[in-house]
Order: structure tokens, then sequence, then C-alpha cells
């Protein structure tokens, strides 16, 4: 009976209440200030609330804000200071944009583009799914919907062509095989960008917060290296372990071909959602060389979009998830930093850095990143995940004698890859495992099995090519 009630939303009311007022009586140490520490109540308990979610996170994420005012923790001209933060404009201007590659159909254009190429097997066609997702996600942070609106159909499409279903019992012919590859693989196309995650410009935002300074193109050079590999790696990781019973599907790329001369020319808009996609991609990654504002790049992609008619406004208006986001975005971004101001994150880097002094900071970091990961196993959001832990862990590796770009972007990127565990791990994984194919106790094996792959070779990556482009 207890454990139904803490399943209710006035169990997870009351259990929030309870440890944020917990840590707000704890008697706080003589070197942190009351205020600090009472925030940090407060902050805590908002990251609980949106893990939890009794309300939507909107809700939840104003409430806390609010509280925070109540007690003279915040003024409200600084509680309202997030919604003028950048990160949160980009975040909603890629969501907008991302919007124009699934009502135009370009976004399934570009699939059955790769599958008319590359479909005669079964390995081709998951390196088809796998690359329609990589060439989304530079301009596509909303990684739900990469899955829901571009992946998710060109899937079925494929499995129900060969008549594998849950309904008929022949997961495991090829459909099984293919959504795991697309989940496995999505994770890591959100980690090449920083505009690939709704969370990346917040750990960007977060480390600009303790000082470090990451661009988009920092980001992309330390990433794509490792990234490209691990998305060659996995589907063939997963075709020895965990293979389809079809091996060979020529007949798909006769499909994918003939969906291509229904959809006829590109039209109008798609060409202009083309143009839009290349201009951002140039812009974010040579932004810093011609000295051109992120969010601005985004802004103008969004009004070429509206100029063209390629998007109206009521489009942009029934954009639930962009306009969500920035309210609960504003508000973590107020709390997280009001606390840096105030000393807190610093404070609690140097206490971790005491207990682990002695130890290099690759053990250190590499704990801290073990840790990190597997922690999202009680998480059900990425972005949820990042707001809680990331400065503090990125803080504790810098105290330990990190170097502090290199610690901001392997959490950064760990931030990402922890999303290919579970089927509540983030938004394509209910999507994915809501198609029937793997069974909860196989999802989680799968995904247990290939964190430790993924670890191991994103790290090793990592420290060969940061070493040979200079971020080592």
């Amino acid at each position: 009976m207890l454990m139904s009630f803490s399943n209710t939303r006035y169990g997870k009311l009351l259990l929030i209440s309870l440890v944020g007022v917990l840590i707000w009586f704890v008697p706080h140490p003589e070197t942190v200030e009351p205020q600090a520490w009472h925030l940090f109540a407060v902050f805590v308990a908002t990251v609980l609330g949106l893990i939890l979610a009794p309300y939507p996170l909107g809700a939840i994420a104003l409430t806390g804000i609010t509280v925070a005012v109540a007690f003279k923790l915040l003024t409200i001209k600084d509680a309202l200071s997030g919604f003028s933060s950048s990160s949160i404009w980009i975040i909603a201007c890629a969501f907008f944009i991302s919007r124009s590659f699934i009502k135009t159909g370009f976004g399934r254009r570009i699939g059955y583009l790769f599958i008319d190429k590359l479909g005669h097997n079964a390995l081709g066609l998951a390196y088809g799914l796998v690359f329609t997702d990589l060439i989304f996600a530079p301009a596509m942070p909303s990684t739900t919907a990469r899955c829901g609106g571009i992946l998710t159909p060109l899937f079925r499409s494929i499995s129900e062509a060969y008549e594998s279903t849950p309904e008929k019992g022949t997961e495991r012919r090829i459909g099984a095989y293919l959504i795991q590859c697309i989940f496995q693989c999505n994770a890591i196309t959100c980690a090449m960008f920083a505009t690939s995650m709704a969370g990346n410009p917040i750990a960007v935002n977060f480390a600009s917060e303790m000082g470090i300074k990451i661009t988009w193109m920092d980001w992309a050079v330390a990433a794509v290296v490792p990234g490209l590999i691990l998305l060659l790696v996995i589907p063939l990781l997963l075709y020895r372990f965990y293979p389809p019973e079809l091996k060979r599907t020529p007949e798909m790329r006769k499909v994918a071909a003939q969906k291509l001369r229904e959809m006829g020319k590109m039209s109008r808009d798609e060409w202009t959602v083309l143009l839009v996609f290349i201009g951002l991609v140039f812009l974010w990654a040579s932004g810093a060389a011609l000295n051109i504002d992120a969010t601005w790049v985004a802004f103008a992609g969004v009004v070429v979009l509206l100029l063209t008619d390629t998007l109206s406004w009521d489009d942009v208006l029934s954009e639930k998830e962009a306009w969500h986001t920035v309210v609960w975005f504003a508000v973590l971004i107020t709390l997280a930093g009001q606390l840096n101001r105030l000393g807190f994150i610093s404070w609690f880097g140097t206490a971790i850095g005491d207990y682990v002094d002695g130890m290099s900071w690759y053990a250190v970091t590499g704990i801290l990143l073990l840790v990190y990961y597997y922690s999202h196993y009680m998480m059900a959001s990425g972005i949820a995940h990042i707001s809680a832990m990331y400065s503090i862990f990125v803080s504790v590796a810098i105290s330990a004698g990190a170097p502090p770009l290199l610690a901001a972007l392997i959490f950064g990127m760990f931030g990402n890859l922890y999303m290919a565990t579970t089927h509540y791990s983030g938004g394509p994984a209910p999507i994915l495992f809501g198609c029937g194919y793997i069974p909860v106790a196989k999802w989680w094996k799968i995904g247990f099995l290939m964190s430790p792959v993924v670890i191991l070779l994103w790290v090793l990556l990592c420290c060969v090519w940061w070493n040979i482009c200079g971020l080592l």
C-alpha cells in the first residue's frame, strides 16, 4: 500500500518536499553561505521533481523558481534571467527547424536515398538508418523528433515489407536488429554535436558558468572520429551478437527506389530546407572564425523558413516541446548559475576533490565517468541527469587536475552515451521500445552488455584522437 502511494502524484510530491526540507535543515558547512545551501535544497528538489514528474516539467520548474523567490534566495529579476540565455533559444530554434524536416518530407527522402544505396542486406539497411540519423543530428536537437518523425516510419516500412512484426511473432526476422541499431547509435549521434541533443547546450552553458568556453566546432572536432568509428562498429557488433534471421534484403532497394519515385522531384520547400540546413551547419562550424553568434544563426534559419512559407507561424506556435523546453531549461539555468555565483559548485568540487586527493586525475575522471554513466539507470531524462550532475562532476575532475576543456567535453559527451541503456532512458527509448520488437529484459541486457564496449572504445578513441588534435 505504501509503495502504491509513493507512485501517485501526491506520494511523489511528498517525497520531493521531504528531500528539499531535509537538505534545507541539514547543518551546512561554515564555508558555504546559508543562501547557497538553501538554494541547493530548492535545486535538488526541482531536479528530483523533473525526474519523478508528478506534474509536467514546466510546472515543476516554475514551482522551484517561485519557491526560491518566496524565500528571498533569488530576486525576481534574477529568477527571470535564465530566459535571456542564448542556449535556450538555440534549442527552441532548432526544434522549429527540425519541424521543417518532417513537414516537407525531406527527412524521409534522405532515409530512402540511403536505403536505396545501402539496402542490399540487413547490415546495409542498419547503416542506412544510422546515417540518416547522423545527417540530421547537427540541426535536430530533438532526438524524439528524429526517432519519432523520421527513423521510426522508415524502420516500420522496412520491417513490415519483410513481415517482421510483433503481431506475427517474427520480430527477430529483421525488425529487432534494426531497432537496436537505431537505439544504440542514436546515443552516439547525440554525442557528436553540441546541437544534436537538447541537453548538450545545457552542458555548454554550465561549462561557460565555470569559465570554460566550448564552441560548436570544439565539440564537433573532438567527437567526430570517435563517433564515426563507433557508428561503424556498433551495427557490426549487434550483427554478430544479436543477428537478424534475414541477412539478404535485395528487394528493399527496389522498395526505396519506388518510394522515391512516388515522392517525385524535390519540392521548393525541400530545397529550402536543404539550403537552410547546409547554411546552418556551415555557419555553426565557422562561427568562431567569422565571429558570428550561434544563436543568431539559428534565428536566421527560422526566419528564412518563415519568410519562404516553408514553415508557418502556426507551426512555430504548435511546437509545444520547444516552448516547454524554454520554460524549464531557463529555470534550471537560473538555479545552476546562481549556485555557481554563490560559490557552491566550486566548494562542492573542492570537497569531493579532498576525498580523492592523491589519485591521478585520470583515475578520478574515470571513476566519475562510470558513476555518471551507470547512475542513468535511475533516470528517465538525459536532461535532468545533466542538470543534476554535470557541473558537480566536471568541477571535481578539474579539482583533481583534469584539463578544464577536456573534462567539460568528455562529461558533455557521456551525457548522451548513457541514453543507450533502458527503455525509459530518454525520448527515443519509449518510442522505439513501444514498437514491441524486443522484450524489456532483453532490452536491458543488450544495453548493459553494450555499455562497457561503448565506454571503453569512446574513451580510448578520445585519448588517441585528442592527442592528435591537441586537446590532451
